[in-house]
């Protein structure tokens, strides 16, 4: 028994879901969405060439068993990811009725979500009158910008220069259970704005509305609109005790780099490191180094989602793969005997698929340090039993 590591990467599905017929993007059923086999297909195909060139090339993931993972999952044959695998692989399936943030993190922490999830109508306005009441207030403003399904980055672009004159909130809302409010971060206030989501969230979970995200930015109309890395999720607390909470009563010290705080609302969790993807891996490999033995490490890259799965850029995705693979690599000799690390994700957001949302897909399950073994067809929350069982937890 040491330490376990447990990665997401946030949207990397393989295809596959049994329900994926239910679920849809921009009317269409994400019935064949394969978020890394496309790429891989994608990549061999020429057709990822921006940035990046030929085949897919991720050696370490693909030498845990990514392929066979694939292949299993959805009967797809990635290409360039057929090679013999030394790791373990299977593919997990999600019980929650989502493709969200939220489900499939909690449900990969050993708690599916027992609700439905309110999501908010493609009319304009999206909100019903109460919660733009509500938002008003907190706000201390007339009114409110937006007010709509909308991309983040489009919608702060086209709102940008009216919320500068009105400093009204943008608010807008996706296919997710997902309440965003942009805002600038000098000419609103960073803490405003974060005191404006803190304020409206406990009435947005009531509704069962799954976040409420701040989303500040900066910039000017005639330089344009950047969003920074001072994003903060407002998430609904988890149903029942997650592995964290479990690790974290068993006396495991527990880290979490990205969003994982956000995401379980601070339960469970011991330290907290945030920041873009390439000082997420900065601070992995530093955890690699520091963290206590018996620790649970938990992260989240979220750049292969939100940058380039909603933004479709094949290419871009491809190379945030190839980057994470490399980088990743150079931390290796890091890990000590008997460290466990695991890599999946939670669910897809297919960058060659119709529309901008997630698709619903299974998700890998890649295991560095159990030795070569095929770990077939799981449920997310099998993920969670394979941390309890390397670090000795009860539950």
């Amino acid at each position: 028994m040491s330490r376990v590591f447990l990665i997401v990467l946030d949207s990397a599905g393989i295809g596959g879901a049994p329900d994926a017929d239910r679920f849809f993007n921009a009317g269409h059923p994400d019935t064949g969405a394969n978020t890394l086999g496309h790429i891989a297909k994608a990549c061999a195909a020429g057709a990822a060439e921006e940035g990046r060139s030929g085949p897919i090339d991720v050696p370490f993931l693909a030498s845990l068993g990514l392929g066979p993972a694939i292949r299993l999952a959805s009967g797809f044959d990635a290409p360039g990811l057929d090679v013999q695998p030394t790791g373990a692989w299977g593919a997990a399936t999600e019980l929650s009725n989502g493709k969200d943030t939220p489900s499939g993190h909690w449900e990969l922490a050993g708690v599916p979500v027992p609700w439905d999830w309110h999501y908010f109508p493609t009319t304009i306005p999206a909100f019903p009158d109460n919660v733009t009441a509500a938002l008003c207030k907190a706000a201390g403003t007339d009114g409110i910008l937006g007010n709509c399904h909308a991309s983040g980055t489009q919608i702060i672009a086209d709102l940008g220069a009216e919320h500068l004159k009105s400093l009204w909130p943008i608010c807008y809302t996706s296919a997710d259970s997902v309440l965003q409010i942009a805002a600038h971060e000098d000419a609103f206030g960073l803490d405003r704005l974060l005191d404006l989501c803190q304020a409206t969230a406990p009435m947005l979970h009531e509704m069962k509305v799954g976040r409420v995200i701040a989303r500040p930015f900066i910039g000017d109309p005639k330089t344009g609109f950047t969003r920074t890395a001072n994003r903060h999720d407002y998430a609904i607390a988890p149903p029942g005790d997650t592995i964290l909470d479990r690790a974290q009563r068993a006396g495991r010290a527990t880290y979490a780099i990205g969003k994982i705080g956000d995401i379980f609302s601070m339960r469970g969790i011991g330290e907290v490191r945030k920041g873009p993807d390439a000082t997420l891996m900065d601070h992995l490999g530093d955890l690699l180094t520091e963290a206590d033995d018996t620790s649970l490490t938990f992260a989240n890259f979220v750049e292969f989602d939100s940058v380039y799965g909603h933004r479709r850029d094949v290419s871009g995705y491809a190379r945030h793969l190839e980057w994470f693979d490399k980088a990743l690599r150079g931390h290796l000799d890091k890990l000590r005997d008997g460290d466990l690390m695991i890599f999946t994700a939670d669910h897809g957001n297919d960058p060659t698929w119709t529309g901008t949302d997630h698709t619903r897909e299974r998700v890998p399950v890649l295991a560095h340090g159990l030795g070569r073994k095929e770990l077939g067809h799981m449920a997310f929350t099998d993920v969670a039993a394979m941390v309890a069982r390397h670090l000795d937890i009860p539950e």
